[in-house]
Formats: structure tokens, C-alpha cells, sequence
């Protein structure tokens, strides 16, 4: 009903910065450094990723510097003490990837982040080549669309295609993100789901139906039934 939802590839970012298996500690530092990011896809080949190194990969280095944990210790975070005495991203990046198709709707993408607590995915293709990555960030991108835009295709997307007859009778007012309908429209048992495919307009923020059933205008000049006029002190035949 409504128009085609943003897709990952709508937001991702196409400029990635990304390292091989075979980059070195330091150099991973400092490329999170330069391009100010937390978090960097390892590929190999053309371009497939193979894991993906962040900054909790590289701070047991820092925990486990000035002293080598007990053996209880070990055993219980065997992971990151193995990463403390690593040198290359081969052995430094968490693997296989959590990744994304471009394709994947926001929504998924945003639920994939919190299922996994990550803050970035790198973006593949079916051969699990890097396209692009998308961040927290990049999917809130929608929600700098203006209100006006908003108005519009909730207006065309929504009101006249789910009330094509009385569309007109309708108002769309979009402030902050926050939309508004207002008016009266013929078939009322739709405006539960005019709500509801508003909300999901990309970047809308809320939304606020004060739409209501249309009232049929009352017929002026019907002819008074027999009788009505008895009582009113006029002559009868």
C-alpha cells in the first residue's frame, strides 16, 4: 500500500575502511584513529569479509599489559586472554561476521543490531563481498526527511489510495516528524489501518488520527408525511 521501504542501501555508507588478516595491532589502532570509527571488516581475496575487528577485540592487549591473569582467570575468559597476546587481525577479529544484505530493510537491520549488541554491520553481497557498511547512525537518516516530504507521501500513499472517494476531505500536517490526520471519510472501519500505514512512512516519528466517519447530509425539500399538520389549528377537508 504504502511506497517501497528504505533499504540498507539507501543509507550504508560506501567508503569503507577495512584491513586483511595479516594487518598488525598497531595498525589497526591507528586506522580507528585516523578515520574515527570503533569497529573495522577484515577481508581477504577480492573484498570478502571474514570477521570483523573492534575496539573490545583490542583492549585485552591494555587489561593483561601489566600482569598475567591466574589460571582460574584464564580459563574463565580463555577468549580475550588468547587476543592479549595476539598480534595480527587474523587472530584479533571476532569471526564469522554478523552481516547484512543490501536489501534488508531498516527495521531488520535495527533488530539484528540489538539482537547481537553491535553498532555497525558490514554490508554483503550473496558472495559475501563488502558493499558498504551501516551504522546506528546511518539508520536514523530517514528521520531527517522534512515534514514536508513526510506530508506528501503519506498524503499519496496513504489517504488517497486507501480513501480514494473522500481523500479530499482529509488533512495531512506533519510537525517535527509528528503526523496529523484530520477530516471525515466514507469507509471509517479504514482509519485503524490509515494509522497504521503512517506510522510506518520512513521517518515518521508518531502519529495522531483524529479522522472520523462521514456524515451524510440530510435531504432538504422531502414532502410531510399525512397528517403532520392536524393538531395545528388549520381546517381539515
Amino acid at each position: 500500500m504504502t511506497s517501497t521501504p528504505y533499504t540498507v542501501a539507501d543509507v550504508m555508507t560506501t567508503k569503507v575502511i577495512a584491513v586483511t588478516p595479516e594487518t598488525g595491532f598497531k595498525d589497526i589502532v591507528s586506522a580507528m584513529e585516523r578515520w574515527k570509527v570503533t569497529a573495522l571488516p577484515v577481508i581477504e581475496g577480492e573484498g570478502r569479509v571474514v570477521g570483523v575487528v573492534s575496539e573490545a577485540d583490542l583492549l585485552p592487549k591494555e587489561e593483561f599489559h601489566e600482569h598475567r591473569p591466574g589460571m582460574i582467570e584464564q580459563m574463565r575468559r580463555l577468549g580475550d586472554t588468547a587476543k592479549a597476546g595476539s598480534t595480527r587481525a587474523e587472530t584479533l577479529m571476532t569471526t564469522p561476521a554478523v552481516t547484512i544484505r543490501p536489501d534488508a530493510t531498516l527495521p531488520q537491520a535495527a533488530r539484528l543490531m540489538a539482537d547481537r549488541h553491535i553498532k555497525r554491520l558490514p554490508v554483503v553481497d550473496a558472495d559475501g563481498t563488502l558493499k558498504g557498511i551501516v551504522s546506528r547512525a546511518d539508520l536514523l537518516k530517514v528521520f531527517l526527511r522534512s515534514d514536508d516530504e513526510l506530508t506528501e507521501e503519506i498524503r499519496q500513499s496513504v489517504v488517497e489510495r486507501l480513501f480514494p472517494l473522500s481523500h479530499k476531505g482529509v488533512t495531512v500536517t506533519v510537525t517535527h516528524g509528528i503526523a496529523i490526520l484530520t477530516g471525515s471519510v466514507r469507509d471509517d472501519h479504514l482509519i485503524p489501518m490509515a494509522e497504521r500505514l503512517a506510522r510506518s512512512v520512513e521517518g515518521v516519528v508518531d502519529v495522531h488520527s483524529r479522522l472520523e466517519a462521514l456524515t451524510e447530509p440530510r435531504a432538504s425539500g422531502k414532502a410531510a408525511a399525512p397528517g403532520a399538520d392536524r393538531g395545528r389549528g388549520e381546517a381539515q377537508p
